[in-house]
């Protein structure tokens, strides 16, 4: 084991997180307004809404993001209407490609998991709104919404993790974040095992922080769970 060059690879390794993070915060948040707006249609009681949701959800969880990665990058060009749409700057790059990807992705999994926070909420609350002569929107924003998000973060810490590892998949379409950084050490040093030991570490500190984060944000929206203080 070369411990030198696992040193002296950190360095370069961690030069792709800012890409990591990026690809990671932009599809995080584009994903959960979409999954909030798709988890909403799937409830909707309109049955041509509530299907196109379930037949977003089953293909996209249904197919490999390596797939969709490659469909969006390789295959979307070939279409001239996006080719001479306003659009075409942005998608013929690796980086935004990757953004829609991994954000068609996350929306699919994350309107699951809204759904499940929302279906969560309390049946006598909502009652108890609508008594007090709450409109729909107003009791969605002030009960459901909260309850929900409540609810679901834990589940969506996971789908954050999930993602965090999923943009390795980026260096396939010629991004350098931490992975394609990693690749391309190897090839000029041959040396997998330390390369990728180093770059597991820093994908496992990342993580590591991504949830603390979420559980300092659960602790401050759940105040009921703590303990009383003392009087």
């Amino acid at each position: 084991m070369d411990f030198g060059l696992m040193i002296e690879s950190v360095p370069r390794i961690l030069g792709g997180a800012v890409l990591t993070l990026e690809l990671v915060v932009i599809s995080l948040a584009i994903g959960f307004c979409t999954a909030l707006g798709m988890a909403l249609m799937r409830l909707s009681s309109s049955r041509l809404l509530s299907g196109l949701a379930y037949g977003y959800v089953f293909v996209i969880r249904g197919t490999p993001l390596l797939v969709q990665i490659y469909l969006i990058y390789f295959g979307i060009s070939q279409f001239e209407v996006v080719r001479s749409s306003f659009l075409w700057p942005w998608l013929r790059e690796p980086f935004w490609c990757a953004v829609l990807a991994l954000t068609v992705n996350t929306t699919a999994y994350g309107s699951e998991i809204i759904r499940g926070g929302i279906q969560s909420v309390p049946w006598g609350q909502i009652e108890a709104a609508r008594a007090a002569g709450m409109s729909r929107l107003l009791l969605f924003r002030r009960i459901v919404f909260p309850i929900a998000i409540r609810q679901a973060l834990p589940a969506y810490s996971n789908e954050a993790i999930l993602m965090v590892k999923a943009t390795s998949l980026a260096s396939t379409i010629t991004l350098l974040e931490m992975t394609g950084i990693s690749v391309r050490i190897i090839s000029q040093t041959f040396a997998p095992v330390e390369i990728f030991l180093v770059a597991g570490s820093l994908y496992l500190a990342i993580n590591f922080l991504a949830a603390q984060a979420v559980r300092a944000l659960e602790w401050v929206l759940t105040p009921y769970r703590r303990p009383a203080p003392n009087a």
